[in-house]
């Protein structure tokens, strides 16, 4: 279960290969970091198995996508792309990811490993392309996690403004030096929580995601009913055509609004990153990913339709499309909407939900980047495991670090930079979900005929998921080459294009330098079509 105590490491929750007595190990470990061993397994990569259940992968699932984060971040400037249809695009953004769940389920059940995406991208395309869809997911975890201390911290400073009754407590962020030291504390403290497991802060994670569901209910009925009241300049009647994506006026504008909502959707898969450490590790983990993403897109849907029937799409004052509060709408609308003291609860659900998400990010990028060291895609130190907390400790560091870093260069480059790195992250998720989707219809291609369930669930529905998110990139990457696509151009080119194809240029790079000193992985040694999957004790 998801509190089970913390013990040292025993046999009797090792994995095992198919046909090993139960028990037996695949291959040991040195030094905390997993041995691939001679048949080209990954061997036990170490992590606590069996110790997640269902309801503690939902809970993951759902403070890894942080979505009061996520709708305050994202309202305005989705508004600002599709207006009033916004909630029609946050409904269009939920089917490819329903679509690519269904791939992440089949491929989990068939092949359980942390890696996820990376493990099951080489195993259908070879290494190489597995690498880049490993490097994709890492870097646009490195971008959540950025912009989520950056969040974390604007409200943090609002909500103590917002408790002591101080105007000058409040604007502490706008101070450069001040704004950027805290991110760099939050994301200290986040490292560190994330580095001793999840196991020891299961009722923190729990409480921090029953509030922020709390408190978007809150806020959705008090809009509502306000906005019905007719007493508001700015509030519009509800219309069933907002659900309608062909209102949108342009494919562009669409796409715009729809990379917008994939990021909102973002983080769902935490749940299958973590399934070598879950009861049940062929479906459960495929089963709480479907529970919490309905639980987001009805949240979503909700917010979306109080939001726009209260603050109207307008440019101007409390409206939506008011480029002012474009990047925090929740800061905006959290006294007009729960007037004082009861708006103080919405600063703290920003809060709350960046601090929980904050904790629970570092999942997908630790042990995505512990499976790549398991098979000797990167240097093994990203593979050593914590003796005692059982949680990649190296990777966890590490990914800690850059995002310190990240932000902080960030800052000092771009004057927008949430806005500018939420755009360039939309790139990286439809990258490496597209892979991934393509990657189980590869996988299953001899079985697809099989029955009529095969044919759908692992192959038309992630082919589908795959295209729609691939068409989605590529009218991104479009139009990005515009200096008018995010805050600003280098040298005539839009920022966002930059950012997302230099990241993607990167990784090649150091794929290839990576490939040359350590080639076993490259020269498919380590991890290859026949490497039998490891099966985690029920």
């Amino acid at each position: 279960m998801f509190d089970q105590q913390l013990s040292e490491h025993t046999s009797s929750d090792r994995a095992t290969a198919p046909g090993a007595p139960q028990g037996a190990p695949v291959s040991g470990t040195s030094g905390g970091v997993p041995d691939p061993g001679a048949a080209g397994g990954a061997g036990d990569k170490g992590l606590r198995g069996n110790s997640v259940g269902l309801l503690g992968s939902v809970v993951l699932g759902v403070s890894t996508v942080a979505p009061v984060y996520c709708l305050t971040a994202t309202l305005g400037p989705t508004v600002t792309a599709v207006g009033v249809q916004m909630p029609a695009v946050f409904l269009a953004g939920f089917l490819p990811m329903l679509l690519v769940a269904f791939a992440y389920k089949e491929l989990n059940r068939d092949f359980p490993d942390c890696g996820t995406s990376f493990t099951w991208t080489v195993k259908a395309f070879g290494p190489r392309v597995g690498w880049m869809a490993g490097w994709g997911l890492t870097v646009a975890t490195i971008i959540v996690l950025s912009n989520l201390a950056g969040v974390a911290t604007d409200f943090l400073y609002l909500m103590l403004g917002e408790v002591t009754g101080s105007g000058w407590v409040g604007e502490l962020d706008q101070n450069k030096a001040v704004h950027l030291l805290t991110v760099v504390l939050l994301i200290a403290g986040a490292t560190a929580m994330s580095y001793r497991g999840m196991t020891a802060t299961k009722w923190f994670q729990y409480g921090l995601v029953g509030l922020q569901l709390a408190v978007l209910l809150l806020f959705s009925a008090i809009a509502v009913g306000k906005a019905a009241a007719g007493d508001l300049p700015d509030s519009i009647g509800f219309s069933l055509s907002w659900l309608d994506p062909l209102h949108v006026s342009s494919f562009s504008a669409f796409t715009a609004g729809l990379s917008l909502s994939i990021f909102m959707y973002w983080g769902w898969d935490t749940c299958l990153t973590m399934n070598e450490e879950t009861l049940g590790s062929a479906k459960t983990p495929g089963r709480a990913a479907m529970i919490s993403m309905v639980t987001l897109v009805g949240s979503y849907l909700l917010v979306a339709i109080a939001a726009q029937m209260f603050a109207g799409v307008g440019s101007s004052g409390n409206g939506l499309g008011n480029p002012a509060t474009a990047d925090n709408v929740f800061a905006a609308l959290a006294r007009p909407v729960l007037g004082s003291p009861w708006s103080v609860l919405l600063f703290l659900a920003v809060v709350a939900s960046a601090a929980a998400s904050l904790q629970t990010t570092f999942i997908p990028v630790a042990r995505t980047l512990l499976a790549m060291s398991a098979y000797r895609a990167v240097p093994p130190r990203f593979g050593a495991v914590h003796p005692r907390f059982r949680t990649p400790g190296y990777a966890t560091v590490a990914a800690g670090l850059a995002t310190a870093v990240f932000y902080v260069g960030m800052s000092l480059i771009s004057e927008n930079v949430v806005q500018d790195t939420i755009l360039a992250l939309g790139l990286m998720i439809c990258f490496y979900y597209a892979l991934t989707a393509f990657s189980c219809v590869w996988y299953f291609r001899r079985s697809l005929r099989g029955s009529l369930r095969d044919l759908l669930l692992k192959g038309a529905a992630p082919l589908s998921g795959g295209l729609l998110l691939s068409a989605v990139f590529l009218q991104t990457l479009t139009d990005a080459w515009s200096p008018d696509y995010g805050s600003g151009a280098v040298f005539g080119i839009g920022s966002v294009f930059v950012i997302g194809v230099g990241i993607l240029l990167l990784g090649a790079g150091l794929m290839t330098w990576y490939g040359l000193v350590r080639p076993e992985f490259f020269r498919g040694e380590t991890l290859r079509k026949e490497t039998p999957a490891l099966v985690m004790e029920d």
